[in-house]
């Protein structure tokens, strides 16, 4: 189990002071923990992160003692991409625990590839329920069975892996074939007779122009 060593942090501590020095705030709660507030070494963080995600059970190392926990949330700075605040949960290695887990699309879908449809993925991640040592990192989902408009994958037709229990409803849409909407002409607007806008407009010039005449006259 990946290991990640925490420094218990002073809540009114400054966070810019804090962050200025390599460290991320971040606070841990859950099985038998009160929330406490903690630093960690960013480059350590994201080290940890890269290989875990947020469904597999780390360790933190604390002064008090090994915490196993999962990386329960980031915040991450919109315009340098990198994190700066982190929550963990701590667990019980023994008791399941639910997780959104990334759903992963492989194969080619026939009804796609010959120019049917155009693939909708409605669900992103599906919600499951586990021991931690059983939380896949992500849920592989084969989308060759689409082979027509009417053919889609429910989240009873994912096969899950041992141990991991779905707790959305069976019949919701995981991925589908939409069919390809042509563009009407009202949609795409019919183009503009040049010639006609440029036969009246001269038109009306020669009319402003005999009426300038008779005008002069």
């Amino acid at each position: 189990m990946l290991t990640l060593k925490v420094k218990k942090r002073d809540p009114k501590s400054d966070l810019k002071t804090l962050r200025s020095k390599g460290e991320i705030p971040a606070v841990f709660y859950g099985y038998k923990k009160d929330t406490t507030p903690i630093s960690i070494e960013e480059r350590d963080f994201n080290k940890i992160w890269e290989e875990a995600g947020e469904t597999t059970a780390i360790k933190l190392a604390t002064k008090d003692g090994e915490v196993e926990a999962l990386i329960h949330d980031v915040q991450v700075d919109v315009v340098k991409g990198n994190p700066i605040h982190a929550d963990f949960l701590a667990i019980d290695m023994n008791k399941p625990v639910q997780a959104n887990i990334p759903i992963e699309l492989v194969g080619d879908s026939p009804a796609v590839k010959t120019g049917l449809g155009t693939l909708v993925k409605v669900l992103h991640e599906l919600h499951i329920e586990a021991l931690p040592k059983e939380l896949p990192n992500e849920i592989t989902i084969d989308i060759s069975k689409l082979e027509t408009l009417e053919d889609h994958i429910a989240v009873k037709d994912v096969t899950l892996p041992s141990g991991v229990t779905s707790l959305l409803n069976e019949d919701d849409v995981v991925v589908s074939v939409a069919a390809i909407k042509e563009e009407t002409e009202e949609e795409a607007g019919e183009s503009p007779d040049l010639a006609s806008i440029e036969v009246e407009k001269r038109g009306k010039a020669e009319e402003e122009g005999e009426t300038a005449s008779e005008t002069k006259e």
